[in-house]
């Protein structure tokens, strides 16, 4: 059961196309982005969707072979950048009483290639700032992720900081755009369903 999603990257126009930030770039493409109304809490942008108006939901609703909906959805996008993200998720967490476990967050992933997506519970953090922080904050990794290849730069010489803090480029962005619109339907799914219900299909998913 996911309560909270926390889509990680850095506030800012120059930085809205960085690879870094390919978590809030899935954000934007939920279907019902758009509707959500977006508020300053939490050291972030926050809004909440009831799990009846989820699509995936009303879908099953309408062949009348649904479950019983989740509840609330609670989605964040940290504002307070990268390797301070744990302080936006924990101040969500803490207010909605939602334990580590209930979270979902939304990364950029050097270890898989670009077209590649993975579901996994716990686990390393693989140099990664924003779950470093977050774990702090929370003192555990016990979270579930949902992590979005940006692979590596093919030569050595280039810094992984200058990397992941660059924009996709022309070629990189038609594979983006499936990938993003495959996960987004994915993170639906786990929403109304749980993120177990990905698995293992889900546990690296080549999209393209």
């Amino acid at each position: 059961m996911i309560e909270l999603v926390a889509f990680l990257g850095n506030p800012g126009r120059e930085y809205a196309q960085n690879r870094h930030n390919a978590g809030r770039l899935l954000a934007e493409t939920l279907p019902f982005s758009a509707s959500l109304p977006w508020q300053k809490k939490y050291k972030g942008l926050y809004a909440s969707i009831e799990g009846s108006m989820l699509p995936a939901y009303q879908k099953e609703a309408a062949m009348s072979r649904a479950e019983p909906p989740p509840g609330k959805i609670h989605l964040l996008l940290p504002e307070t950048y990268m390797n301070l993200s744990g302080d936006s998720v924990y101040a969500a967490a803490s207010f909605f009483k939602i334990p580590v476990q209930h979270i979902l967050v939304v990364h950029d992933e050097l270890a898989l290639p670009l077209g590649t997506a993975a579901y996994k519970f716990s686990g390393g953090l693989g140099g990664h700032n924003g779950l470093r922080s977050i774990k702090a904050n929370f003192v555990t990794g016990d979270f579930w992720r949902l992590r979005l290849g940006i692979g590596r730069p093919l030569h050595g010489d280039v810094d992984i900081a200058d990397w992941v803090l660059s924009d996709f480029n022309p070629d990189e962005k038609p594979i983006l755009a499936q990938v993003l619109d495959s996960c987004a339907h994915a993170l639906i799914q786990a929403l109304v369903h749980g993120p177990e219900s990905l698995l293992p299909e889900w546990h690296k998913k080549q999209i393209l």
